[in-house]
């Protein structure tokens, strides 16, 4: 299975930016977006469950960002709005091919990374 992020850049504050991550396989369950800033751990931000209705977000980012997937095309995307300098970092994908009801919010949960797209958002 391979994820490939793309859509990072440098933007300004109050800017929005859409990642996308497309995905080999079509049997993945849950997917979701992590990020890690230099020196720090990696956050989880959103995650989005098979169906493509059950979404759950990290409450730095709920309101501003939205998770969504299109199945067809095996594709997962972050919607980014109203950007902030403290959103600066790399953008992982992730998925994992474990049907789960509850909602995955941490990185050890998910067995299919992708390579990381950088955001930086200037103030």
């Amino acid at each position: 299975v391979q994820l490939q992020a793309s859509g990072g850049g440098l933007v300004q504050t109050g800017s929005s930016l859409r990642l996308s991550c497309a995905v080999s396989e079509r049997t993945l369950e849950a997917m979701a977006w992590f990020r890690q800033a230099p020196g720090e751990a990696r956050d989880f931000v959103a995650t989005i469950h098979g169906d493509g209705i059950s979404k759950y977000y990290a409450d730095s980012v709920n309101g501003r960002f939205t998770i969504s997937r299109d199945n067809a095309k095996n594709t997962v995307y972050l919607e980014m709005n109203r950007l902030k300098p403290e959103d600066t970092a790399v953008y992982y994908c992730a998925a994992t091919s474990r049907r789960s009801i509850a909602f995955l919010v941490s990185a050890g949960l998910y067995e299919y990374w992708g390579q990381g797209t950088q955001v930086t958002v200037s103030s």
